[in-house]
């Protein structure tokens, strides 16, 4: 095989990263993210969550031209490109492929009475059975907000996209989705193999407003000339890959079959595993959807269970409690020198928007159990990984009920997964092995790329550069007085 590279792209609510992947040698050869300081959310309201996509493609063209200029590579040598990217967002083009309003991104919890509503009228059954969820506050019901809210934007709108489906369009000016994108957004209908025209119907919205359907793996349209010049790469390379950064995820991970767990604990958490049944929660704590290599012949449903609060709680510690200058290194040394259960402190992290495992509430976060003579900066930031860790346990309880156990589960080595206290918690009241693995989601979109190009002869070899780095298991004598923080942690529920 000649010199081959791959770009993989992963658009998440707080950066930009981009990744250059040598298939000869199965690494990452250079990856870059942008911003440095996480990107704004705006909210103008309580709930509301919105983000400008031009933010999202400035940073996509200068973590672009980073990687570029770090390994000095012939761009020729660049053969597809993948995307994954923040899932269940809303982004609206005009006729010209321009973008109307921001975004209203996953955390925006405005149209959760709008979802609600519908699933009540259409019937939680046949929701459930058509849909797997319940419309809630995806991205359909999103749209349907705009459409009640904001006539005037609507009436400019000629396609509604995910945010991936847009960072696709900028680079090719072909707008196109996925199966999995309409079902994250809840209008695929699994009974049907087909979209959801009856909750179109409902809201009254047409179906030319949808893009058309491109494979999850395989060719989605090709570099414009002029976007090709404005990144520094080839005309004409394809774009072979896209997916919600879950899915991605779990796919980064070559988590792809029944009984095969992924997890993340960036912004927000996400337990995500794998059934080849078309599972549901009938509560809708925990959230189905079409996994990357679901097909009409062979089901595979990724189960998912979200916590909004998680990497963000940890960042507000650090920007509320900590010193300037305290690494979240430090932070993480710190908070081992705090005897487990935090000395009774416990810390709810549901700060981040309405919670999809406690029924789209939300509670906010809280603090509990505060001793101003004994409790320091190290309890609070303990007792806020703990608590992310408990809220972890807590959803994982709701997928074991679908069927979803989690004997095993893989991560990338990044983000809270490198806190020792976070994930030997995790491990102690889960019971779970937790492996860590080379691996993240811009690396996971670069060989989605590969697979899409046919570069690779199977999933097989295109995951065999895949490594742990890592496995931390429970340790005995830590798991009762950790199940013991958990059940205090509890009654603050």
């Amino acid at each position: 095989m000649n010199e081959s590279y791959l770009i993989g792209y992963d658009l998440g609510s707080s950066s930009l990263k981009a990744c250059l992947f040598n298939v000869l040698t199965g690494e990452c050869v250079a990856s870059a993210y942008y911003p440095r300081q996480e990107m704004v959310i705006k909210s103008k309201k309580t709930g509301w969550a919105e983000q400008d996509p031009e933010m999202w493609w400035k940073n996509l063209k200068k973590a672009t031209k980073a990687i570029l200029s770090e390994t000095k590579i012939n761009p020729i040598h660049i053969k597809a490109i993948g995307i994954s990217y923040q899932m269940h967002g809303l982004v609206l083009v005009d006729s010209n492929q321009k973008v109307i309003r921001d975004a209203i991104i996953w955390c925006d919890s405005r149209a959760v009475s709008l979802g609600d509503k519908a699933f009540q009228d259409l019937g939680k059954s046949t929701c459930l059975e058509h849909l797997l969820n319940s419309p809630a506050n995806f991205t359909l019901s999103k749209l349907a907000w705009v459409k009640e809210h904001e006539p005037d934007v609507f009436s400019k709108t000629r396609y509604y996209m995910l945010p991936g489906d847009y960072i696709a369009m900028r680079m090719t000016g072909k707008v196109a989705t996925t199966t999995t994108g309409l079902s994250e957004g809840i209008t695929w209908d699994f009974k049907r193999n087909m979209q959801a025209t009856f909750l179109f119907d409902y809201w009254g919205i047409n179906q030319d407003i949808v893009p058309g359907l491109v494979p999850v793996f395989g060719e989605q349209g090709r570099l414009k000339p002029e976007i090709a010049a404005e990144l520094g790469l080839p005309e004409g390379v394809p774009v072979t890959y896209r997916a919600g950064d879950q899915p991605n995820n779990a796919l980064s991970l070559n988590v792809l079959n029944p009984g095969e767990v992924a997890a993340t604990a960036g912004t927000s958490g996400v337990v995500y595993g794998i059934s080849s049944d078309l599972k549901y929660d009938p509560e809708q704590r925990v959230n189905s959807f079409a996994h990357v290599n679901h097909t009409k012949d062979e089901t595979r449903v990724g189960v998912l269970l979200c916590i909004n609060g998680t990497a963000i709680l940890n960042k507000w510690m650090r920007n509320i409690v900590a010193p300037a200058e305290m690494s979240y290194e430090q932070m993480n040394e710190l908070a081992m020198t705090i005897p487990i259960g935090s000395e009774g402190v416990c810390i709810l992290p549901f700060g981040n928007g309405a919670e999809r495992m406690l029924k789209n509430k939300e509670s906010g976060c809280s603090i509990h159990g505060v001793d101003f003579n004994r409790t320091t900066r190290g309890h609070l930031i303990r007792a806020a990984q703990e608590g992310i860790a408990f809220a972890f346990k807590y959803g994982m309880d709701m997928m074991n009920e679908s069927g979803i156990e989690t004997h095993t589960i893989r991560a990338g080595n990044a983000n809270l997964f490198l806190s020792p206290v976070f994930r030997q918690t995790l491990a102690n009241i889960t019971g779970a092995t937790i492996e860590l693995y080379n691996t993240d989601g811009s690396i996971g979109a670069a060989r989605g790329a590969g697979i899409g190009l046919g570069i690779y002869k199977d999933s097989r070899e295109a995951f065999s550069s895949l490594k742990k780095v890592a496995q931390i298991v429970p340790v005995p004598e830590e798991t009762e007085p950790a199940l013991n923080a958990y059940r205090q942690w509890l009654k603050h529920m």
